[in-house]
């Protein structure tokens, strides 16, 4: 049922004035911020097309087709079977491709297109779902776009994407587009206490940190955001001074760049801009909305000594920094700079 789904209202009137009307087009895209409920929505789409004991125009979620549908295959660790693999739920109307390498491949596609010529074997649709829609390769592509025109009218495609516009023209002007927005930071929150995800403070912060995403909020380790963020204040503190403490600064740089802890480098990054975010908002305003309003207190103490241009001027050198990771750069070096950097700011 779509009422147990968060957010994005538009979207769910809009599949059920599809369902309720009988015109659920053969190919969609959900194209949308990654982790907002695109995935969800599909397979609850696919749900309903294929429910044994519908209730109106929606599926039941209770019949064994509702339940099987949501279990999909695991992917294989053979990298030749991987090349080829697509994951079909416990339902044989309803399958899942997902990218296996760096693209979607020729071989992935030509799946689709063979089994979408056949007619559904237990339910009423056959509902091919397309993570990651923008990586297929050009072969892919093509193949897709021959399935598109052929394909029989019990079939359905929906491609979900962050990138529609990664998608061939031809391929987007045969799809129908259903747009999925952010979620509120209170949407999120109210479906981690409801269903018992989070509760209080630690639901309030988790949502505010998903900014918009509710896969990341089931998703978020908490404990190692908080050890990230006792790190990043840490920094915040040595920086305030007048002058800064540039001898602790290079010692701190030295921690987060710790050779064992790469992996945690850019959430140290992110951690940092979000708690320099919520200095800021409060050096403007006392009541501002933060995201780490468990620290308020610690924070407005800090606020007194950042103004708007030093904030803006460290928000600009961390996201720099950012944009050089995907180049092989010395984040030891690049670190003590940027930390140096944020020192002499004003």
């Amino acid at each position: 049922m779509f009422d147990k789904l968060v957010g994005n209202q538009r979207a769910r009137d809009t599949l059920r004035w599809m369902l309720a009307q009988g015109r659920v087009p053969g190919a969609m895209i959900f194209a949308g911020e990654e982790a907002v409920g695109k995935k969800l929505f599909a397979v609850e789409l696919a749900k309903a097309l294929n429910c044994r004991r519908p209730r109106g125009t929606e599926a039941c979620d209770e019949c064994p087709a509702c339940k099987r549908i949501s279990r999909f295959a695991p992917s294989p660790t053979d990298s030749e079977e991987k090349k080829k693999f697509v994951a079909w739920s416990e339902h044989p109307d309803v399958a899942l491709v997902r990218r296996e390498a760096s693209v979607i491949n020729i071989y992935q596609a030509r799946v689709i297109e063979r089994e979408s010529n056949f007619r559904p074997q237990e339910g009423r649709a056959r509902v091919f779902i397309i993570e990651e829609a923008d990586r297929m390769n050009v072969a892919a592509a093509n193949a897709l776009l021959k399935t598109l025109e052929e394909a029989p009218p019990t079939t359905h495609l929906i491609l979900l994407t962050v990138r529609p516009a990664g998608l061939l023209p031809t391929i987007r002007s045969r799809c129908q587009i259903i747009r999925f927005a952010p979620l509120a930071a209170r949407e999120i929150e109210d479906y981690l206490t409801k269903n018992r995800k989070r509760a209080g403070q630690e639901a309030r912060l988790v949502a505010r940190l998903a900014r918009g995403r509710l896969g990341r909020a089931l998703e978020l380790d908490l404990d190692s955001y908080r050890e990230q963020r006792d790190a990043a204040l840490t920094v915040l503190e040595a920086l305030l001074p007048a002058p800064p403490d540039r001898a602790r600064l290079l010692r701190l740089a030295e921690g987060l760049t710790d050779p064992k802890r790469k992996d945690e480098y850019e959430a140290h990054l992110d951690t940092l801009s979000t708690l320099v975010h919520d200095t800021w908002l409060l050096s403007l305003s006392p009541d501002a909305e933060i995201v780490n309003e468990d620290l308020r207190e610690r924070l407005a103490r800090a606020a007194r000594g950042l103004d708007t241009p030093r904030a803006a001027r460290w928000l600009s050198l961390v996201e720099e920094l950012r944009s050089q990771l995907a180049v092989n750069v010395n984040r030891k070096i690049a670190t003590d700079a940027l930390f140096l950097s944020m020192a002499a700011a004003h």
